[in-house]
């Protein structure tokens, strides 16, 4: 069935940035990314964002990005939005990848910017590269701003406010609590604005963005989803009291461990999580051991 939201309800919401499973021999456990898929349904997220951060992307092959994609294409309810991370260092591999995941089924794609040669990476060759992109995507095109895993390249206001007018540049999801702020001037009823942290969600949501893309959706979806769903029906002071909670849990969880602990914690709360791809290593089964019970304490499990 094809997905019929706008784009505005399509960016309107709770993204899982899903995360990808590994077996013990490193390999991804395709399997398992469908059990959390399967499981995750029905919880009143708005969609998936596959192969970003929490996706190791950057460790996948060619191959298993694409496998992944049609693991959760397959695996997703009808109305779930699925987005894709197709950024990659140069323009023509990011056109490449960006034409192969709306093949796959990816609604829309997600650009983290170039960054191998940071010092080079300018405001002006980071919007020739936003058009280029924009100009041949399929599909509507979401900036993604994360200067801590791309070598401190970060997209400020002065550059998204010369690309958020191309038509098939929809929004930015800005995982940096320095700009999303000046970001959040350029919302409008044709760029949208996300958060990529818990941290600052509720915070960005009463300035105007639309949602977000938090790492906790991978464990605990139904209270991420609660989150949104209490400040659109205007239950502002129930909404400051989950997002205390969210943001205490965010901070134990991915901000003190990052992907492995999120996985981790995904192991905990009955998804499929397992440790990080090599050289990246698991937590300690004393840190798996206290995770497991501070996400238990939360009282944040359906």
């Amino acid at each position: 069935m094809t997905n019929v939201k706008t784009v505005r309800e399509k960016l309107t919401g709770v993204f899982a940035p899903i995360c990808t499973p590994f077996d013990r021999n490193d390999e991804v456990d395709y399997e398992g990314l469908a059990h959390n898929v399967r499981k995750s349904s029905g919880s009143g997220m708005t969609g998936y964002f596959a192969l970003g951060t929490n996706g190791e992307y950057k460790t996948l092959s060619e191959r298993e990005s694409l496998k992944v994609l049609e693991t959760v294409v397959k695996h997703a309810s009808d109305d779930m939005v699925i987005m894709a991370g197709s950024g990659a260092e140069s323009t023509k591999l990011t056109i490449e990848i960006t034409k192969a995941v709306a093949e796959v089924g990816a609604e829309l794609v997600s650009l983290l910017m170039p960054h191998f040669f940071a010092k080079k990476i300018t405001d002006d060759v980071m919007a020739a590269y936003i058009f280029d992109v924009a100009e041949a995507s399929p599909v509507p095109v979401v900036l993604y701003n994360n200067p801590s895993v791309a070598a401190g390249v970060t997209m400020r206001a002065s550059l998204v406010e010369r690309v958020a007018e191309h038509p098939n540049v929809v929004g930015i999801k800005d995982s940096s609590k320095e700009t999303y702020p000046e970001n959040l001037s350029f919302a409008s009823e044709s760029f949208f604005v996300m958060a990529g942290s818990a941290s600052f969600f509720l915070d960005l949501l009463k300035q105007g963005g639309t949602g977000g893309v938090l790492s906790l959706a991978n464990v605990i979806p139904q209270a991420c989803a609660e989150l949104h769903r209490l400040f659109v029906n205007g239950k502002i002071d129930e909404a400051e009291e989950l997002n205390t909670r969210l943001v205490a849990l965010n901070k134990q969880v991915s901000g003190t461990y990052g992907v492995a602990g999120v996985k981790a914690a995904m192991d905990a709360a009955g998804f499929v999580g397992g440790s990080p791809r090599k050289p990246l290593t698991g937590l300690a089964e004393s840190e798996r051991a206290a995770l497991g019970k501070i996400i238990s304490d939360s009282a944040l499990l359906p």
